[in-house]
């Protein structure tokens, strides 16, 4: 009999989900870049998927670290700004809004004020008789 034995590993528990630093992610992506070998074979040896290392380029090429770090797309400039200039836009027409909202609400508060009575003053009086 040999003394070889097989290594076997057992999961308990419900699998979650590995988190990568920003550091780790960058470190992957520069060996990626770097070595001669295939970005599915670093994935491999690193543990990662390979599109998951795939997404990691994409996004550290369009937006550096920061990208990487929040694991989010980049945004242009130009797109932030239409975006803010939209916001004011709402922001006034919401103003608007609400002005006339409490333009309303006043004229019918002054609407349903009843109006005073003429004091001393006779009722109308039935000239048909």
């Amino acid at each position: 009999m040999s003394d070889d034995y097989q290594r076997v590993e057992i999961i308990t528990g419900t699998p979650r989900r590995r988190r990568w630093t920003a550091e780790q992610k960058l470190r992957i992506v520069e060996e990626s870049h770097q070595s001669g070998e295939s970005i599915s074979a670093v994935a491999r040896r690193r543990g990662v998927a390979a599109n998951l290392l795939y997404r990691w380029r994409r996004l550290t090429a369009e937006g550096g670290v920061a990208a990487l770090s929040a694991d989010e797309g980049v945004v242009s400039v130009s797109e932030v700004r239409r975006l803010e200039e939209r916001v004011r836009e709402l922001e006034r027409l919401l103003g608007r809004k609400t002005m006339e909202a409490e333009i309303l609400k006043e004229a019918l508060e002054r609407s349903r004020v009843k109006k005073p009575t003429l004091l001393g003053a006779s009722p109308i009086k039935d000239v048909t008789r």
